[in-house]
Parts: structure tokens; sequence; C-alpha cells
């Protein structure tokens, strides 16, 4: 943050300094400065957005004492398909991704999110992980009838690994579960293509209650 410096003690300066020094103890949200604070015609970015949806469905499945599932999908071999099809056709082929991974979604309380480049967030209340399961199988079958071509992989279509998280929330918002579903999709992309990893924390949480 730039600071206002002049010599001498003058009162205007004085104060100017003063009130910069307090916006400097104003809290940042968890990804930063939020958009909309800069800008309020500007959508959310992305992260924000995404700890938005987070923190509603950790609140509704906290006073409800349900399950809270959290996808995170990848395109495998993202950064072939991107050198051998160039931005317009990526563009275009996570459009169609996206669409695809909507039309699955039957609750009106499941929200897909853009995920940087490569992916999708999806948070998924009161659902239990067989649920999410069949639900990424689903999408993967969806996906494989689109057909979307990429001569860069061996499976000669775009593919998804699938990630999923979860939890049964209790007390505040904790972030373990959308870092425990990206682990998840990264060690599916690991085995290979279109792979599918659980990581049920509800075992953990269980063991940290019986301790305290």
């Amino acid at each position: 943050m730039n600071r206002v410096t002049m010599s001498g003690n003058d009162g205007l300066w004085a104060r100017i300094r003063a009130a910069l020094t307090r916006g400097a103890d104003v809290p940042e949200p968890a990804y930063g400065q939020s958009a909309i604070a800069r800008n309020p015609n500007k959508k959310p970015r992305l992260a924000q957005r995404i700890d938005e949806e987070l923190r509603r469905g950790w609140s509704h499945c906290a006073e409800r004492n349900v399950s809270l599932c959290v996808l995170a999908l990848e395109i495998d071999r993202y950064a072939e398909y991107f050198a051998a099809y160039g931005r317009e056709a990526v563009e275009e082929c996570v459009e169609s991704i996206e669409e695809t991974v909507q039309a699955q979604l039957s609750r009106g309380t499941d929200i897909c999110l853009r995920s940087g480049q490569t992916g999708f967030v999806l948070v998924l209340p009161d659902m239990p992980a067989l649920m999410a399961r069949e639900l990424a199988s689903r999408i993967a079958a969806a996906l494989r009838r689109q057909g979307i071509p990429n001569r860069e992989s061996h499976a000669g279509q775009v593919t998804l690994s699938t990630g999923i998280a979860v939890v049964n929330p209790q007390g505040k918002l904790d972030r373990e579960v959308l870092k425990a579903a990206a682990q998840a999709v990264k060690k599916a992309q690991r085995r290979g293509l279109a792979r599918l990893e659980v990581i049920d924390l509800r075992g953990r949480e269980d063991r940290r209650r019986q301790a305290a």
C-alpha cells in the first residue's frame, strides 16, 4: 500500500496518514480483497464465489446434521490439449463440459463453479458419499457420449478425473474439505485418465471431537 509522506507536522497530512493507517488494519477476505468492493458491477472472483457457496453449503449441513460432499473435476492432460488445439478451442471445450455437468445436477442446492483454467468445483450439501460417486459416474458417462476429440490422449477424447471429499459439518467453516477434494483429484490423475478418488473426513472429525 502506498503511503503519503511529507516533512513537517502539517495537520492535514497528519490526518491523511492516520486515515491510511486505519485502512491498513481492515482484514481482507480469505482469497484477497473483494472484487465487488472495488467495483460493485463486477462479478466475484472465482475463488470468492467458491468460498461463498462452500460457506452456504456448510451452514446448511451443520444445521441439519447431514453430510457435505465437495467434488473437484479436472480435465485430464490439459496442457497437451491446450498446446494441440489452442485457447479458443479450449474455452469452447470447457464451456461444453460445464453444460454437461450442469445437466446432471437435479437439485437446486447443487452448485457447479469454474475452478481455475482446468476444472470445476461442485458443492453438494446433504449428499451421501455413495450418491456423489453415482453423480461422478453420470458426469463421466455424459462426457463420453459427447465425445469431445483429444488426439493428445490415448482415450481419443477429453476426459475428467474426479476427487470427492465428504465431511459432516459442525461449527464454523473448515476449508479442509475443499483442500481434500483438490488433493483427491490430483491423486486420481496420477493413476490415469477419468479416475475417481474419495477422501472421507468424517472419521477424522469424530476423532477430533473424542479427543476434545
